[in-house]
């Protein structure tokens, strides 16, 4: 009986789980490719969301870390890529934030004639906390307080006429322009932010690529 099995080709369960080891390698690279490359895109759209809304995009960057670390720290048993995905996610997300508006606006931000009203620093506890007063010089003649979020640094004072970026939408307060002292900020931060973004998603497929089986 064990011959006539033999002849006729039973394969033995070794041979199973040897043929299906053999295709693991490539669905391995595109599932972990997908995580490396849903991680950051969802950090970055989490960071876009705060300059809006804060509170949600806190919510949606601390979801998507978590699911993250637990992914790569505890399903794939990469305690050390876990930790990486986790430092430099939020990083990510302190760049990422200032460089997506500031894209956004430089992008499909209206120019706008304005003066600057007046500028404050607010001495807070963590440290100077600059709020800029500026009213437009046309149209409806509005006024906006904005602050550091919106590149109010104290380059403009009380007086200065200088040329805001404007939410077509409404959604967000107006984009200061850079002082002349500033003209390498944009490209530092977008470096920056391209920077950690690989470094993310190379984190996330290598706890992928090299997960362990417990």
């Amino acid at each position: 009986m064990s011959e006539f099995g033999t002849a006729a080709g039973t394969v033995p369960p070794g041979g199973a789980v040897r043929g299906k080891r053999a295709g693991s390698p490539a669905r391995r690279a595109v599932n972990s490719s997908g995580w490396a490359v849903a991680v950051p895109v969802l950090l970055l759209f989490g960071a876009g969301v705060a300059q809006w809304v804060t509170l949600l995009g806190v919510v949606v960057v601390l979801a998507v870390l978590a699911v993250a670390t637990c992914l790569v720290g505890g399903v794939w048993h990469r305690a050390g890529a876990a930790t990486l995905v986790a430092v430099s996610g939020f990083a990510l997300t302190l760049f990422a934030g200032p460089a997506v508006y500031e894209g956004y606006m430089r992008t499909v931000g209206e120019p706008v004639d304005a003066v600057v009203v007046d500028v404050v620093d607010l001495h807070r506890k963590h440290g100077a906390d600059m709020m800029c007063t500026v009213r437009e010089l046309g149209g409806e003649r509005r006024t906006f307080e904005v602050s550091q979020m919106q590149n109010c640094f104290g380059q403009a004072g009380k007086g200065d006429r200088i040329t805001v970026r404007e939410d077509p939408l409404g959604l967000l307060d107006p984009w200061l322009p850079h002082g002349p002292d500033d003209q390498d900020t944009s490209e530092i931060t977008a470096a920056t932010t391209a920077g950690l973004t690989v470094v993310v998603g190379a984190s996330v497929f290598y706890g992928g690529q090299r997960r362990r089986n417990r």
